[in-house]
């Protein structure tokens, strides 16, 4: 059998993970874009009993990790302002920065008053002062919407800062492992266990709204779909046939799932509704079909397939119809995932035995590699579409990784503590 069917059935059926926690996470730019805007994120002026988290480290993380800015380093600040009343203009021009961000923490260790203001350097123009509360376990989260507000301020699209994240993770347990479900902020911290089974669990899929995820497990000692409430923690077996369950994706309406099974056969893309668990089936043959994904506006369902010889990406209707092929460009792509706004498609692209992660403007179908690993996998879109999260193999372990949909920026979250794969960024 050749590689890429190798890869190809194996990423259907099971994927092997490791231990993931934030304490023990490390986020480290890989790769910056040469044409970042300059900013200055002054580090903010605590008072009170503020607790161990450092607001303006977290914006710039956030800020430097999105590939259109590059932060000025503390040490290299001539003054480090909290209040307009404070601010030298010239030392920043003077440093080369377009914009500075300055601000305040107010805390009692219960509940926290947060101001900051954004301002363009060269004219001493205020672009925004903004006033938030919030409580102690909500500090990162008020960060990453600082992030956001500047984000959107400066490039006109809405930030992906304050969002979340799923993956799937391995423990050691006696002579075994236990699986695990994540989910946590975007950029990897407060990681929260939703689901976890000595048995492998893969492929989690969000729901359009963020409140439920799709994905299989194998707890039952076979694959099994469930969906689960994060709220709540309930979940429900959507789809329990013989042979394989896999692959699941919600309809952008969230009243379906696109699913792979082999109850019939060999692995085929079906429909299932999830009010009445009826099933359309989309395709049929002796080839393996897989790894469905939704258009944003429902009619088009893109697939992965081997039926040409080599796994491509196809497109069907998702009313059912005739599947064309999308993909001619290198020997591999696979695990297909539309951008927000439907223009583009992330996909793992192989050739030459090395796997990246590319995008295809779908206009076009013009495809461009992204990522620079051997062995990248599992694209999610960012949901303003301005940047891909993907699982990387990096010194034997894989590790999570975000690269800007132009390429330019590449940064790389490592667990350290193990692997992490099958990650997908919540709407």
């Amino acid at each position: 059998m050749k590689l890429t069917s190798k890869i190809f059935i194996i990423g259907l059926l099971m994927s092997l993970v490791g231990t993931a926690r934030a304490e023990g996470l490390t986020i480290e730019i890989t790769k910056g874009a040469q044409t970042a805007v300059p900013i200055a994120v002054v580090p903010f002026a605590q008072k009170g009993s503020v607790g161990n988290v450092k607001l303006s480290d977290v914006i710039d993380s956030d800020l430097a990790g999105s590939g259109f800015f590059k932060t000025l380093p503390e040490e290299d600040m001539l003054t480090k302002p909290s209040d307009p009343a404070q601010v030298n203009f010239r030392d920043f021009q003077a440093l080369g920065q377009d914009y500075m961000v300055i601000g305040q923490v107010l805390g009692n260790g219960g509940s926290f008053n947060i101001q900051f203001h954004l301002f363009n350097v060269h004219n001493g123009q205020l672009l925004m002062g903004y006033r938030l509360t919030a409580g102690a376990n909500e500090l990162r989260r008020a960060a990453h919407h600082i992030s956001d507000l500047i984000y959107e301020k400066l490039t006109g699209r809405k930030g992906a800062f304050n969002t979340r994240i799923a993956y799937v993770t391995s423990a050691a347990r006696g002579n075994g492992k236990q699986y695990m479900l994540q989910v946590a902020d975007a950029d990897g911290y407060n990681p929260r266990t939703i689901a976890e089974s000595p048995e492998p669990i893969m492929a989690p899929a969000w729901s359009p709204d963020g409140s439920k995820i799709a994905y299989v497990s194998f707890h039952t000692k076979r694959s099994e779909i469930w969906v689960q409430t994060l709220a709540t923690g309930q979940r429900e077996s959507v789809a329990a046939y013989p042979g394989i369950n896999g692959a699941p994706a919600f309809s952008p309406d969230g009243s379906r799932l696109a699913i792979t099974l082999s109850k019939d056969g060999s692995p085929d893309v079906y429909v299932l509704n999830l009010a009445n668990k009826g099933l359309t089936r989309l395709t049929s043959g002796l080839s393996i079909d897989t790894e469905p994904t939704w258009s944003p506006d429902g009619s088009t369902i893109v697939f992965t397939s081997d039926q040409g010889g080599k796994p491509q990406l196809y497109t069907i209707p998702s009313s059912g119809g005739r599947a064309t092929r999308l993909t001619f460009q290198g020997d591999y792509n696979a695990r297909g995932r539309f951008s927000p706004d439907g223009r583009s498609l992330a996909m793992v692209n192989g050739s030459g035995g090395s796997y990246r992660i590319a995008v295809m403007d779908v206009a076009s179908r013009t495809v461009n590699v992204l990522s620079e690993g051997g062995l990248d996998e599992s694209p999610s879109f960012a949901p303003n579409g301005s940047m891909i999260l993907f699982a990387a193999n990096k010194g034997g372990h894989s590790v999570l990784s975000v690269v800007s949909t132009d390429g330019a920026m590449q940064q790389k979250l490592d667990f350290q503590s193990g692997s992490v794969r099958e990650p997908a960024w919540a709407p």
